[in-house]
Formats: structure tokens, C-alpha cells, sequence
């Protein structure tokens, strides 16, 4: 970052929302904890999926230089990993699981509208399903829909108060796109009180030491911070 100083002083004054900003950024860059937790199978436990990009690196054998794989290149990959399940979905339409599982296609694809459709269907079926309906919400994220996913998350939860990935995801969500540090620490503290084997825990932990640092910082005052 550009080091702006006005003559003859050690540094410029920092309003709170810019101090607050720059924590957010420097708590995301630091964890590498911009991603959301899948709540399905189709990943293992905690093992983040990156939000939409227009490129992904997969290794190229060889001179060990990368390729990139194009956003059109993802949809042909989806619609023929899809194909055989949607033939299979013709005689089985109410089948939640299978709805799912096309759903969890797109979705690992970065096609998050296809797999909103999905999981939306699945959830017709299966409405009480949490894993679904989390990952349902974290694509609803990636669309740019922070406040459906954050919806979908307290429908989740209605079904299933102690799920994990949810209230996880629900700290991010609250942290990265609302700026919300009261909600992010209450979904995360009741992460590890209903969870207390969470394997990520001290993850959260880390988490919930950064964001306490940054909570009283209020967006319109000034502070006495320097940008450095």
C-alpha cells in the first residue's frame, strides 16, 4: 500500500471506516478466510470452495507452467458431468438426492445460478435438508446476494441449530459483506459452544480474536491510527 504522508508528519489520520475496511481486507488476506464452507458431501468438512473466478489453474504436466480453464469451458464441463444424471432425473423428478447432486455439478463448476435452480429443487422435496440448503446459500454469495444467503443460512438453522457449517458461514457473511462484527462473533461463539469438537476451531478462534480487535471501531469518527 502507498505510504501518503503530508509534509513534516509521521502520517496521515485514518478515518474509522477506513481503519475498519482495512481490518476487514487484513483479517480476509491473513486467514485466507474469504471462502465459505460447503455443507454438503460433495466436498469433506471444511474445505473451502473459492468464489466465482474468470480463471482456474490446474497444473499442466511437463514444463510445470499453468493453463487457465475459461468460465465457458466450466458450463461445457457441467452440462456433460450434468447429462447423465439429468436423463436419470426424466423418471425420477422428485428424487431430492439426485437434485442435489446436479446441483452440487454446477456448483463445483462456479455455475451458481444453475445450481441455485437445483438445490431450489431439491429443497421443494426436502425442505429440512441443511446441507443442501447451506450450499444453496453460499452460491446465493457468490451471486452477490449477501442478504438471500444470509436468509437462507436462519432457514437452515431453523431446521438445524447446531450446524456447523452454517454458523460459520454466517460469520463471513456477516464479517466480509456487511461489516456486521457483532453478528460475526455471536455466530461463531455459538459455533464452538454447540460444536465443541468443531476441527476448525482454532480457526474460529482466530477469527473471533481478529474481529474483537476492530469492534469498536464505528464508520464517521476519526482515529488516532496512521496509515503506514
Amino acid at each position: 500500500m502507498t505510504n501518503t504522508k503530508a509534509p513534516g508528519q509521521g502520517g496521515t489520520n485514518w478515518t474509522s471506516l477506513q481503519a475498519y475496511t482495512m481490518a476487514v481486507l487484513c483479517l480476509l488476506v491473513g486467514l485466507a478466510a474469504g471462502y465459505l464452507i460447503r455443507g454438503s458431501n460433495s466436498s469433506p468438512a471444511g474445505v473451502a470452495v473459492p468464489p466465482a473466478t474468470s480463471s482456474l489453474p490446474p497444473n499442466v504436466p511437463g514444463d510445470g507452467s499453468t493453463a487457465t480453464v475459461s468460465p465457458e469451458q466450466l458450463k461445457r464441463m457441467a452440462e456433460t458431468q450434468a447429462q447423465p444424471l439429468l436423463a436419470r432425473l426424466k423418471a425420477e423428478p422428485s428424487n431430492a438426492s439426485l437434485l442435489a447432486e446436479i446441483g452440487n455439478v454446477y456448483y463445483d463448476a462456479q455455475q451458481y445460478p444453475d445450481a441455485v435452480r437445483y438445490y431450489g429443487d431439491a429443497l421443494k422435496v426436502d425442505p429440512s435438508n441443511p446441507n443442501v440448503r447451506t450450499d444453496m446459500a453460499t452460491a446465493y454469495f457468490y451471486l452477490g446476494n449477501a442478504d438471500r444467503a444470509l436468509q437462507e443460512f436462519d432457514t437452515t438453522l431453523k431446521y438445524s441449530p447446531r450446524h456447523a457449517q452454517t454458523l460459520f458461514n454466517i460469520g463471513m457473511v456477516k464479517w466480509q459483506a456487511k461489516m456486521d462484527a457483532d453478528g460475526a462473533l455471536a455466530a461463531w461463539q455459538k459455533l464452538l459452544q454447540t460444536n465443541p469438537g468443531y476441527p476448525e476451531r482454532a480457526k474460529v478462534e482466530q477469527l473471533i480474536g481478529q474481529v474483537k480487535q476492530h469492534q469498536s471501531i464505528q464508520p464517521g469518527t476519526k482515529t488516532n491510527k496512521t496509515a503506514n
